[in-house]
């Protein structure tokens, strides 16, 4: 087993090499905000220009700006008063996770139907995420958002790969061995060409580091327990990582027992979120 998972790794590390795997791109919407974002002289007018574009994150973006999890009073029904509420970062990082979804489609049934369960799983998290975040933490809950959606963006070469080579889709072990090894590596190169900010691009890598040694919780310790939360009382291995030696919950002022009572006082507000990142 181990030689043909080597064989497969070294033959994707090879594809990438020789741009014969090229690593995935952010939707034009995404690199567009991201654009106005980061321009010192850009407004909202200019962000809703761009946003507008696309009605469907439109229509999420006003979405998220009237959601409970904003607490605010009065509803808001057009794009512009949504950006005013939420702000022009903000709306940034949630456009851009948003944005996202499309690339996590395939035209093979097996493999589309992976990536749908990578992202839903992804969106779950992100929404943990983004409540723990706000509740525990001084970081900024769509940065945490945004975090939890792409902290497994490396799987995607990899299911592309798969998709071009059916025979490795026929061997689930092998494919989540190769996937598990070489998609947090990948997922922080993706990071990394896209530009994205060294916090988020160390997310797929360093969420796994569960004995990781540093001084300040971030947004890779907010993964990790979220992700752990989510995977609680199911049959995946992840169920069964002792909580106790995972450093990222001691460095959130969080009590490793997730059974306790300390996580039931956000549920309500974790499955709101969870239900705003939903297609």
């Amino acid at each position: 087993m181990s030689q043909i998972i080597d064989k497969v790794r070294q033959d994707i590390l090879n594809a990438i090499r020789n741009d014969e795997l090229v690593l995935p791109t952010l939707p034009e919407v995404a690199l567009r905000v991201r654009e106005v974002a980061e321009d010192p002289e850009a407004n909202l007018d200019q962000l809703a220009d761009v946003i507008s574009n696309d009605a469907a994150i439109a229509a999420r973006i006003i979405k998220v700006a009237n959601s409970p999890l904003l607490r605010a009073s009065r509803q808001i029904e057009d794009l512009k008063m949504a950006l005013m509420r939420l702000g022009m970062q903000y709306t940034c990082n949630i456009a851009t996770g948003l944005a996202m979804e499309q690339m996590f489609q395939a035209t093979s049934d097996l493999v589309d139907s992976r990536m749908r369960e990578v992202w839903s799983r992804s969106s779950e998290i992100a929404g943990i995420c983004h409540v723990m975040c706000k509740h525990r933490t001084t970081l900024q809950p769509d940065k945490a958002t945004l975090a939890g959606l792409v902290h497994r963006i490396g799987t995607l070469p990899i299911l592309t790969f798969a998709e071009e080579h059916p025979s490795l889709l026929k061997d689930s072990i092998t494919l989540d061995t190769v996937i598990d090894q070489l998609g947090p590596a990948l997922g922080a190169k993706i990071l990394k060409t896209w530009e994205f900010p060294p916090e988020i691009c160390n997310v797929p890598t360093d969420h796994l580091n569960f004995a990781r040694d540093t001084k300040e919780a971030d947004y890779a310790d907010i993964v990790t327990v979220a992700m752990l939360q989510s995977y609680m009382g199911s049959n995946h291995p992840m169920a069964k990582i002792n909580c106790e030696k995972v450093t990222a919950f001691y460095r959130l002022g969080l009590d490793p027992d997730m059974d306790s009572s300390e996580g039931e006082d956000l549920s309500e507000e974790m499955e709101a979120a969870m239900q705003l990142l939903a297609p």
